[in-house]
């Protein structure tokens, strides 16, 4: 079994493993990114033997559009939760895979890190530091405050564990209702008493732009708005209005577009702070994960059922 992994730190976590051939290929690195594969000439010869492919963390147009020139392709594996890039170019008959779970407990820890930053004012006196001014001011507190989570799951779910000592009153949405969770068609409703509202929702054709203008408006004055979810969940420019007007206040982890370019509105809003996708990217995601891919990669091996396996939108 040949498989292609982006990286020599993810092929280290499948050496030794019986069987299995491992080739380190990035193709975002090698080839220029047109959209395009046909533009980009042969791939290395291996191609035609991968069974098992790992794309890398963020894969671009080059490693998404190789999947449909590899013959023998039976298994995509990804190193994110977040499958809406790879998803839509999936060959026929190929099982896609996500990383669910893997990345709980640091974006769980960057979303409670994210409340605090925002309503101790962090970002502020990390300004003030760095003007080498003494600017003592009063601050808000999470102790308190209720924390509406929306796209509750396992992340969401860790969220809430971290938040137990904090004195807050937690309420949940997802996609349907459950026991303790709200279904997605009551959001409206509960907007308006939330004080800090966290974005955990995956893409899908329901939830893209779902935080719009309506969304932002049910919110209430000075309430906060966290998104470690995706940028495409949430309509940019109306977001942009009301952190202009100083209505709202937000930390984004994730933006429409990504990466920001030095030009767009987005880096001068008051009250926003921004962090460049990294919720995930700590050692508690890292080592789990490679640890998953090589257990995944068992059991393609042996032929037994893999876990994670995409069969609807998420």
């Amino acid at each position: 079994m040949r498989i292609w992994v982006p990286t020599e730190q993810v092929a280290a976590a499948l050496d030794g493993l019986p069987g299995v051939t491992v080739d380190v290929v990035n193709l975002d690195e090698i080839l220029a990114d047109n959209g395009d594969l046909a533009g980009y000439g042969d791939l290395p010869a291996s191609a035609a033997e991968v069974e098992f492919y790992v794309p890398p963390f963020f894969p671009r147009s080059p490693s998404v559009a190789a999947m449909r020139r590899m013959p023998l392709l039976r298994v995509v594996q990804t190193l994110t939760a977040g499958i809406d890039k790879l998803r839509p170019q999936i060959p026929d008959g190929v099982l896609l895979c996500n990383a669910r779970g893997v990345h709980d407990a640091g974006t769980a820890e960057w979303v409670v890190a994210a409340m605090l930053a925002s309503i101790r004012r962090f970002p502020y006196f990390a300004a003030e530091q760095a003007a080498a001014r003494w600017s003592s001011r009063f601050t808000g507190s999470l102790a308190g405050k209720t924390v509406l989570i929306v796209g509750y799951g396992s992340i969401g779910a860790a969220v809430e564990r971290r938040l137990s000592g904090f004195d807050v009153e937690v309420r949940r949405v997802a996609r349907s209702a459950r026991d303790g969770v709200h279904p997605i068609g009551d959001v409206l409703g509960l907007l308006p008493e939330a004080d800090v509202v966290v974005l955990l929702a995956p893409v899908t054709t329901e939830t893209i732009g779902m935080v719009d203008a309506a969304f932002l408006a049910a919110m209430k004055d000075g309430a906060l708005f966290v998104n470690a979810a995706r940028g495409s969940l949430v309509v940019t420019t109306d977001l942009c209005d009301e952190l202009q007007s100083g209505r709202l206040k937000a930390v984004l982890d994730v933006t429409d577009p990504e990466p920001l370019g030095p030009a767009h509105p987005l880096w001068t809003m008051p009250n926003l702070f921004i962090t460049p996708h990294v919720a995930g990217s700590t050692p508690a995601s890292g080592k789990p994960g490679l640890e998953f891919v090589r257990a995944q990669a068992e059991r393609f091996r042996d032929g037994e059922p893999l876990l994670n396996v995409i069969t609807g939108e998420y």
